[in-house]
C-alpha cells in the first residue's frame, strides 16, 4: 500500500522524517518495501499561463502559443496538445530545463517557427504512464512558481507491505493509528460533518443474509454533476497512492477507501429497479461486472440485487448495469460492512483481485460506515454539487462482530519475551492501540477495538506489546542450553554434493514453482491427477506438480525462445502424489538436457557437436551413482512412460526396486511444444540415493588373466542382463567385465547383435592356470546359451 507522507501528516503529527518513519514501521511489523518522491527528478519547470493560442502557419496539428511566466516578456511556444487554449495554466519547461529520461530542453525551430521551451504533459514530467494533453493546473495556481514546489512533488511516498492479518492498516487512518501508538501522538484527521439532509428521498435496503452483511448504510444524492473536474489535489493524491482519476463520483469513493479503509460504491439511481436486497446467489445466476466480464455465481456468493437481478458482488465489484457514467445526476451511495467469511476466496474464482476484496477479506471496521458516508457526501458536494437525502442505516445487531476480552498474564508476557516490562508501560502500549485495558489479578483483561480483527488470543497481545515497545528494548541473553545440529547420517548424501556432481557435468540448478500449468502437466502425465489449488495465483499455476518435469520443460522452452541453444538444468524439490485421496510429498531430483552435446568450439570432433541423446544423460546418472559409491547397485530397465520416446526410455532401479525414470521426450510432445531439440529428462527419488560406504578389499599380488568372448544375442537382450549372467557364473574370480565392441551386419543374423566382452580373472591366493580360466569361460558360455539363447562368434 502506498502512503504519501504529506497525507499521513494530516491525520497525525509525525515526529520523524519519512526514511526514519519507514524504518520504525518496518520494526513494528509493517514492512517498508520502497520509499520514493512523488515524481522523478526534474528542474526548470514552472507554472505558466497561455495568453494566446494561434494555428501554426505550416502545420494543422500545431499551435503557436504566447505564454506568460509571471515576469518578463511572454515567450513563444510551439505546442501540439489539443487542450492548449488561452487562459489555461499549465507546466512550462524553460530552455535549459532537465526532464525525466535525461531530456534537456533547448530552443528549437518547428516548421519554421521559433519555440522557446516546451509545455509539458503529465507523462513527460513522470506523473503518469500515459497522457492525452498538457498538464492542466487550477486557475489559482501562482504563475512563475516552480511546478515541483507548487505540487509538492518532493513529498515522499512510502510503499508498505501490509500482512494479510492487518486489514486495519490498509488506509491512511490505519497507518496514522500505528504512528500514534509508536510516537504517543493523537490521531486527528478531518473534522466529521454529519450529512445535512436537504431532501427526504431514501432508498429501501433489505438485509436478507445478515450473517454476511449485518450493516448497510445508504444515502441518495440528486443533482450531481459527474462531468465536473476532480480537483488537482485529489487527483494527485490518488496518483501517489497508485490509482488514476476517473470521474468525481469514482474518485471520491476511491479517496474515502484509501483514507478510511472503507470501500464504498456509487449506483446510478435512475438505473436501479426497485428496492435493494442483500442476499445469497442462486444457482445459474449471472452478472456483468464493471470490467465487462460476465460471471456465474454460486449460492455461497453474497450479492447486491434489485428487482431486475444482481447489481453487484458484495465486497468485490459492482455491476455494469447500474454503474455511474458522465451523464449520471442522481446517485445512491452504498457503504456496507461485509463479513470476511462472506467475501474471502470468492474473487479468486474469477481471477479478480480488487481493492475492495482485499480489504473486506481481511476485515473492515464495522463502526466506520457512517463516518465514511459523511466524508464521501461532503467531498461529492464540494466537487460535483448536488443535494443529499438522510443517511439511512440498515443493521442487524445480533450479527455484528463483537470483540471478546482477552486475558494477558504478566508471567506469560515475561516468559515469551524473555524480558520484564513495567506494568504502566505495558498498559500504555496497549492503550496507544486504542484497546480497552482493565487490570486483573494475573495481569490485564484487554478488549481490542472494532477495527482489529487479528486480536483473539494471548499471544496476539504479547506480540502487540513487543512491537510497540520495540524489539530493541528486549535485551539479548544467552540461551539456557547450547544448541547443536545433529550430524547427518553417513548414508544420506548432502544436497550440495548431489548437485555439484551434476554441476561439474554442465548442469545448472533451477528453481521452479511447485504449482504448474494443468494443461502442460496433463499432456506429460495424462494418467496422473494433480491436486488442484483452491486459491491459485494464476490459471496456469493452479495444480500441484506430480513431477518436476513440467517446470523444467517450461524453463527449457522459455530459454529456447531467448536463443539459448545448449540447456542443461537440474532441480531438487518435492513432487506431490495423490493416492486414494491422500497426498504424499516425495523428495525428488530431476534434470533435463537438450541441445549440442558440448558447447560450440572449433576443435570439437563432429560427433561432439551432435544433439544430446539418451546415452549422454545416462552417463551423467552413472557418474552420480559412482559418486555415491554404489554404481553396481543401479540398473536401467526398458519401460514405457506416455510422455517419453518409446524406444528411448528406461526405468531406473536400485537393487531391483524402481526409483526413477530416464528418457527422451516423446516426439509428438516435442512437436506440440515446438521445442528446437528433443529434451532428455530424468527423475529420481532422493530417498533412494543413499551412500554405500566403501569396504576394504584386498588387492591381489598375482597376475590377471584375460579372455575375450564375442557373444551373439537377440537385439532385445540388454547389456545389463548379459553382464548379470556372466558375473553370476564367473563368481568371485571375475574382477572386471569390459565391453569393447558391438557389431551388427554381415555374418550376423537379422534381429541379432554381437557383443564383444573382455573377462578379467584374478585370484587372491594363487595364480590361475589356463585350465582354471578355460573351465570358467566354458561355464559362462554354457549358461549364456541356455539362459539367453546366445551363440559364440568365432
Amino acid at each position: 500500500m502506498k502512503v504519501p507522507y504529506s497525507w499521513l501528516t494530516e491525520w497525525v503529527r509525525v515526529p520523524w522524517a519519512a526514511a526514519e518513519l519507514g524504518e520504525r514501521l518496518t520494526m513494528a511489523g509493517l514492512e517498508l518495501e520502497s520509499i520514493e518522491p512523488a515524481a522523478p527528478a526534474f528542474c526548470g519547470v514552472v507554472v505558466a499561463q497561455i495568453l494566446s493560442a494561434e494555428k501554426h502557419p505550416q502545420a494543422d496539428k500545431l499551435q503557436v502559443c504566447r505564454v506568460s511566466m509571471g515576469q518578463g516578456e511572454p515567450v513563444q511556444i510551439v505546442c501540439g496538445a489539443s487542450n492548449a487554449r488561452p487562459g489555461l495554466k499549465t507546466a512550462l519547461a524553460v530552455v535549459g530545463a532537465e526532464l525525466p529520461g535525461n531530456l534537456t530542453i533547448k530552443q528549437a525551430r518547428l516548421r519554421g517557427v521559433e519555440s522557446h521551451g516546451m509545455l509539458c504533459s503529465a507523462k513527460e514530467l513522470g506523473l503518469a504512464d500515459t497522457s492525452s494533453g498538457i498538464v492542466e493546473l487550477p486557475a489559482d495556481a501562482p504563475v512563475g512558481r516552480p511546478v515541483r514546489e507548487y505540487l509538492r512533488l518532493d513529498d515522499m511516498v512510502l510503499d508498505l507491505n501490509i500482512t494479510p492479518n492487518r486489514g486495519d492498516a490498509m488506509s491512511v487512518l490505519g497507518i496514522a493509528r500505528e504512528v500514534a501508538a509508536l510516537s504517543g501522538e493523537a490521531v486527528t484527521g478531518p473534522e466529521r460533518r454529519p450529512v445535512a439532509a436537504a431532501l427526504h428521498d431514501t432508498f429501501a435496503v433489505h438485509l436478507d443474509a445478515p450473517a454476511g452483511c449485518p450493516k448497510f448504510a445508504g444515502c441518495v444524492l440528486r443533482g450531481v454533476d459527474n462531468r465536473a473536474p476532480t480537483p488537482a489535489w485529489m487527483r494527485e493524491r490518488l496518483r501517489r497512492a497508485g490509482l488514476r482519476s476517473i470521474s468525481p463520483l469514482v474518485d471520491v469513493t476511491n479517496y474515502v477507501m484509501l483514507e478510511l479503509g472503507q470501500p464504498m460504491h456509487a449506483y446510478d439511481l435512475a438505473r436501479l429497479d426497485g428496492q435493494i436486497h442483500v442476499r445469497q446467489g442462486r444457482a445459474g445466476e449471472t452478472i456483468t461486472l464493471l470490467d465487462g466480464r460476465s460471471v456465474e455465481v454460486q449460492p455461497d456468493v453474497l450479492l447486491i440485487t434489485d428487482r431486475s437481478g444482481p447489481v453487484g458482488i458484495a465486497g468485490i465489484m459492482g455491476g455494469e448495469r447500474t454503474a455511474v457514467s458522465a451523464d449520471t445526476t442522481d446517485v445512491f451511495l452504498e457503504v456496507a460492512y461485509f463479513s470476511p467469511d462472506a467475501v474471502i476466496g470468492r474473487a479468486m474464482r474469477w481471477g479478480l483481485t480488487t481493492d475492495a476484496s482485499q480489504r473486506f477479506e481481511r476485515g473492515v471496521d464495522p463502526s466506520q460506515q457512517e463516518r465514511a458516508m459523511e466524508r464521501a457526501v461532503e467531498l461529492i458536494q464540494a466537487i460535483a454539487g448536488g443535494e443529499a437525502g438522510p443517511l439511512e442505516v440498515s443493521r442487524v445487531d445480533a450479527q455484528m462482530p463483537v470483540r471478546p476480552a482477552v486475558s494477558l498474564r504478566r508471567k506469560q508476557l515475561t516468559r515469551l519475551l524473555g524480558a520484564r516490562f513495567e506494568e504502566a508501560r505495558v498498559q500504555a502500549a496497549l492503550e496507544g492501540l486504542q484497546m480497552r485495558v482493565e487490570p486483573s489479578s494475573e495481569g490485564w483483561s484487554v478488549t481490542a477495538p472494532a477495527h482489529r480483527f487479528d486480536i483473539s488470543i494471548e499471544a496476539d497481545l504479547i506480540e502487540e506489546v513487543a512491537r510497540i515497545i520495540g524489539y530493541g528494548a528486549i535485551a539479548e541473553g544467552d540461551a539456557l542450553a547450547s544448541e547443536h545440529f545433529r550430524a547427518l547420517p553417513e548414508s544420506i548424501p548432502e544436497e550440495r554434493g548431489l548437485l555439484e556432481t551434476l554441476a561439474v557435468r554442465g548442469y545448472q540448478e533451477a528453481v521452479t514453482y511447485a504449482f504448474v500449468d494443468p494443461q502442460l502437466q496433463s499432456r506429460l502425465f495424462p494418467d496422473r491427477g494433480g491436486l488442484a489449488l483452491a486459491n491459485p495465483i494464476a490459471s496456469d499455476l493452479s495444480v500441484m506438480r506430480v513431477s518436476l518435469w513440467p517446470g523444467l520443460v517450461k524453463a527449457v522452452l522459455d530459454n529456447q525462445r531467448r536463443q539459448q541453444e545448449r540447456i542443461r538444468m537440474i532441480e531438487h524439490g518435492a513432487r506431490f502424489e495423490s493416492t486414494d485421496g491422500a497426498t504424499r510429498e516425495v523428495d525428488t531430483l530431476a534434470g533435463i538436457a537438450c541441445g549440442p552435446r558440448m558447447p560450440e568450439q572449433w576443435a570439437l570432433p563432429r560427433e561432439m557437436r551432435e544433439a544430446t541423446d539418451f546415452f549422454d544423460v545416462k552417463g551423467d546418472l552413472e557418474a552420480l551413482f559412482a559418486a555415491l559409491g554404489a554404481q553396481s547397485a543401479f540398473t536401467f530397465e526398458t519401460a514405457m512412460l506416455p510422455c517419453l520416446h518409446p524406444g528411448r526410455c528406461a526405468r531406473v532401479l536400485r537393487y531391483g526396486r524402481p526409483i526413477g525414470w530416464l528418457g527422451e521426450l516423446h516426439p509428438s510432445l516435442v512437436k506440440e511444444l515446438d521445442s528446437v531439440h528433443a529434451p532428455v529428462l530424468f527423475e529420481l527419488d532422493v530417498e533412494a540415493l543413499t551412500i554405500t560406504r566403501p569396504a576394504y578389499r584386498e588387492i591381489s599380488r598375482l597376475p590377471q588373466v584375460r579372455r575375450d568372448l564375442a557373444v551373439v544375442v537377440d537385439e532385445s537382450v540388454p547389456l545389463s542382463r548379459l553382464a548379470e549372467r556372466v558375473t553370476l557364473v564367473a563368481s568371485s574370480l571375475l574382477r572386471d567385465l569390459r565391453v569393447f565392441d558391438v557389431y551388427r551386419g554381415p555374418g550376423i543374423e537379422a534381429g541379432r547383435k554381437s557383443i564383444a566382452l573382455g573377462l578379467i580373472f584374478q585370484d587372491i591366493s594363487r595364480t590361475l592356470t589356463d585350465e582354471d580360466v578355460g573351465r570358467l569361460v566354458s561355464d559362462v558360455v554354457t549358461d549364456l546359451r541356455t539362459s539367453l539363447n546366445a551363440s559364440i562368434r568365432e
